[in-house]
């Protein structure tokens, strides 16, 4: 089932290159036998070229609370009530994902968003099970939470409502000023020691930006929003990933020292890897996006990756190795040993869950 949305298309440049879109084509799925191509343009009376506008469709999955298998991540459970992502960021590793779901890891990624309508419910029944153990989940672990259409649907607002009432720890990463829309939410978490919130930043600079990640909000904005929430008493990092060798990598002190100055508490990183489809999506939008300096940046991430653009080695794949991946690691460590040195993100507190919320509020009486 679809939903229409009236958004406007993104627009095509005389070039060819789609504006307000991070791929600027879609790899044939691999998991499907057919596929439309174009074998001879001259036979066409117009180019067979999609720019469509975002499309929504629903899906209903028995489980949204899934358990992490990689053990690198960080978190051991996640839940993500939608797949796809309209910010359209071009590095973005969940691309890979969208081809499970029939769809391409391109254009499709930020064109047709799967949305899981019922998954407070789901989780509301995955807290409420007398198997469940108390454990951080991380909410939007694979795609935002905060794109643009949980505006209109509040699905992730509806979550909050429901780990609130079970005093149940989260997770939450973002990269969209909407998250400030749930203070109320998220102060009250936060007094509880149940919630850490991390703004993902790759660059401070808009024209990089409005190229890498089209539709996400800019850094001011994101830097104004970790503020907002320190402010509101709720412990605020920043994710200063991925990392890429060439194009952002001599960013990172200063998006750490802005991140000191509103707030932040703690930091994190990754370098890229271009796994998967992702590795063709992403040369063929730096060789049309930096034709100058395509080849320097692709051979960089290369450099980190052991000669190649992935990486699936676990503990190895999210910071690289060598001289480069030594080099972003030490500038790293020491730009947040001198801008966010003393700082410390508060435990989470386990022993607050409450299974039943309405068994205990009947207690009360």
């Amino acid at each position: 089932m679809t939903m229409p949305h009236d958004e406007k298309n993104a627009k095509t440049s005389e070039s060819g290159y789609l504006k307000g879109r991070g791929s600027q084509f879609n790899p044939a799925n691999p998991f499907l036998e057919k596929s439309y191509v174009t074998e001879e343009i001259e036979g066409l009376d117009e180019e067979f070229f999609s720019n469509e506008k975002t499309r929504y469709f629903m899906e209903y999955p028995k489980n949204v609370v899934n358990r992490v298998q990689s053990p690198d991540v960080g978190a051991d459970y996640s839940i993500n009530p939608y797949q796809g992502c309209e910010h359209g960021c071009i590095y973005c590793y969940a691309r890979n994902t969208h081809t499970y779901w029939g769809f391409s890891a391109g254009l499709d990624f930020e064109q047709k968003i799967i949305v899981k309508t019922e998954a407070p419910q789901l989780l509301e029944k995955k807290l409420s099970s007398k198997n469940w153990q108390p454990m951080p989940i991380m909410v939007s672990g694979n795609t935002d939470c905060y794109q643009p259409i949980e505006r209109e649907l509040g699905i992730t607002r509806k979550m909050l409502e429901i780990f609130l009432r079970h005093h149940h720890p989260l997770g939450l990463i973002t990269k969209n000023g909407l998250i400030t829309r749930d203070l109320d939410l998220l102060s009250e978490l936060a007094k509880l020691r149940l919630v850490r919130v991390m703004i993902s930043i790759t660059t401070l600079k808009e024209s990089l930006r409005l190229k890498m990640e089209p539709r996400t909000a800019s850094a001011r904005k994101r830097l104004q929003t970790m503020e907002k929430l320190a402010n509101a008493g709720v412990p605020v990092g920043v994710m200063t990933a991925p990392i890429i060798p060439g194009l952002n990598s001599d960013e990172i002190p200063s998006i750490i020292k802005a991140v000191a100055n509103h707030g932040g508490v703690t930091a994190g990183y990754t370098i890229v890897r271009l796994n998967g489809q992702i590795g063709e999506i992403f040369t063929d939008w730096i060789h049309k996006t930096f034709p100058d300096r395509a080849e320097k940046v692709l051979n960089q991430i290369a450099e980190v990756h052991g000669g190649n653009l992935n990486d699936s080695q676990f503990g190895r794949r999210m910071r690289g190795d060598g001289n480069i991946a030594n080099s972003i690691r030490q500038l790293f460590k020491s730009s947040v040993k001198q801008y966010l040195s003393g700082r410390q993100v508060p435990e989470y507190d386990l022993t607050a869950f409450i299974r039943n919320p309405n068994d205990r509020q009947m207690k009360l009486f």
